[in-house]
């Protein structure tokens, strides 16, 4: 499959994707800019036909193919933006295209599909998750014919995504910087084969969800590794297992790779959307978050920096969640908890010691005669520096409190339950579970779970992502632990067990 740098400086020349694709605008992010003081350029391929990028990949690998080969049709798994983009090219071409998509993907990406690809597609739903389609995928196309056309490890791909670069460098060839979302890589390794041939000096960061850091796991290891899970908020960069010709592109070409939080993310979804009132998707967002966190580690200045919004195929629901993570995204909100005691007038001079800052939220429960417990949010201005000092003054007022501003089982599901405890002590086992999220999921989730362990605990939020997000408590006698342990490694589910996260500990158990 490898590929020489000048072969693909050929390719991308020669790809035929403006028969599809736009020539997206180079937007300047003049509030984000002064902020930061660096100037910052967004690449907006929210713009294309399919609100992402994938479609130049897709249109540019089905140009290739012979004429029997389009006759014979073409298949691809995938429940995203590969799936749009292949469907728009396919009914551009004229061109027969299976695609599989997992059972559990939510109604609004299939019609996506069916709308962009009209009665050129087939739509094939198959397993629960992602493997499960793309291996049904492989085996259709071997048993029909199809040509499989892989989301980004190929060649024709990469160099069809590559032709944002040539873009970039005629819209601003001053650019000192290019952050860059990498996922499977395809991006990455299209952009940053062509910018270092024609602009050597360049510096090109990949950017990675610290929940699916496939290429940094690969980086640190020495070669391609498979992630043992990935997250599910930035659906369009989950990816277990890089490409291989896509990391021997990034391994080789990439200056730096820099990971970013839910939180970070959030953030920069309203940062885009104030300098230009687009509302990016999480991964869309995640070279914004990237140029925020890696300037300000590098005391950066002065220079031309360039993020790629490569997609805005967000959920809207999803929203929920970005609004209520944006400002701890932003640095300009921390939750925390904090004891105090349980007597008339503490809860009043408690409000006194924070010494007249904004509150964004407040938790109260009854904890025991002597003490009650708080779930607080406070705005800040400071950052950080601002909360380390508030945590030093109450803390020389005798309140024990402590940070949950990085605790993801505190934001996710404590903060919605502060307020309940068991009457009397129970001996119980708490664990967070993810599942595919679609109608009737969350019973589902519960038929398969059974009904041998008592349920103690059960918190369900559904956030617009493609997976459901559990934490429950149960109680297992310690000689049935290992039956317990059995039991859940069959059901399949990503789960991991919390109780002695200290969010839970304090306010719940």
């Amino acid at each position: 499959m490898s590929v020489s740098d000048h072969e693909y400086l050929k390719k991308i020349l020669l790809a035929p994707v403006y028969e599809v694709a736009v020539n997206s605008e180079l937007s300047a992010m003049v509030r984000l800019s002064h902020l930061i003081g660096n100037d910052v350029f967004l690449k907006r391929e929210d713009q294309q036909p399919v609100k992402s990028f994938k479609l130049r990949g897709a249109y540019n690998r089905l140009s290739t193919l012979t004429e029997e080969e389009l006759q014979a049709g073409v298949i691809a798994a995938s429940a995203g933006n590969h799936a749009q983009g292949l469907a728009y090219g396919a009914k551009m071409k004229g061109v027969h295209a299976t695609i599989v998509m997992p059972e559990t993907t939510p109604e609004i990406k299939i019609e996506a599909v069916r709308r962009f690809g009209g009665s050129h597609v087939n739509i094939v739903l198959h397993g629960t998750n992602f493997d499960m389609a793309s291996k049904h995928a492989q085996e259709l196309s071997a048993s029909q014919g199809y040509t499989f056309i892989p989301p980004f490890d190929d060649p024709d791909v990469i160099a069809g995504q590559g032709t944002i670069a040539r873009e970039l460098l005629e819209q601003n060839p001053n650019l000192d910087i290019v952050f860059i979302a990498i996922g499977g890589g395809g991006l990455a390794a299209g952009i940053a084969v062509y910018l270092k041939q024609l602009k050597p000096d360049i510096q090109i960061i990949g950017v990675e969800s610290e929940e699916s850091a496939c290429f940094k796991a690969a980086m640190e290891a020495g070669e391609i590794v498979t992630l043992p899970s990935v997250g599910i908020f930035a659906d369009g960069v989950a990816v277990k297992t890089m490409g291989t010709e896509t990391y021997r592109l990034c391994a080789r070409l990439l200056d730096d790779v820099i990971t970013v939080s839910n939180d970070e993310i959030c953030a920069a979804i309203k940062d885009i959307f104030d300098d230009t009132r687009v509302i990016a998707e999480p991964a869309g967002a995640m070279s914004v978050a990237a140029i925020k966190k890696y300037t300000a580690q590098h005391g950066i200045k002065g220079k031309k920096l360039g993020g790629i919004l490569c997609g805005a195929n967000i959920n809207f629901h999803t929203l929920r969640y970005v609004s209520e993570r944006c400002e701890l995204g932003e640095q300009k909100e921390a939750v925390f908890a904090v004891q105090i005691p349980e007597r008339r007038g503490a809860f009043k001079q408690f409000c006194e010691a924070l010494g007249g800052k904004a509150i964004t939220e407040f938790n109260y429960r009854y904890a025991n005669e002597t003490d009650a417990h708080i779930f607080v949010g406070v705005n800040l201005k400071g950052g950080k520096q601002e909360f380390a000092a508030l945590k030093d003054s109450l803390s020389a007022k005798d309140y024990s409190c402590f940070d949950l501003s990085d605790n993801e089982l505190a934001k996710l599901h404590v903060r919605h339950m502060v307020g309940g405890r068991p009457p009397t002590l129970l001996n119980e086992t708490v664990f967070t579970f993810e599942f595919p999220e679609h109608p009737g999921a969350l019973l589902k989730f519960l038929d398969t779970l059974g009904e041998r362990w008592n349920l103690t605990l059960f918190h369900y939020r559904n956030h617009g992502a493609a997976e459901g997000l559990v934490l429950a408590g149960f109680q297992i006698s310690p000689d049935s632990r290992a039956e317990f342990d059995a039991h859940l490694t069959q059901l399949n589910y990503e789960y991991k067990e919390v109780t002695q996260d200290p969010a839970y500990k304090f306010f719940l158990s």
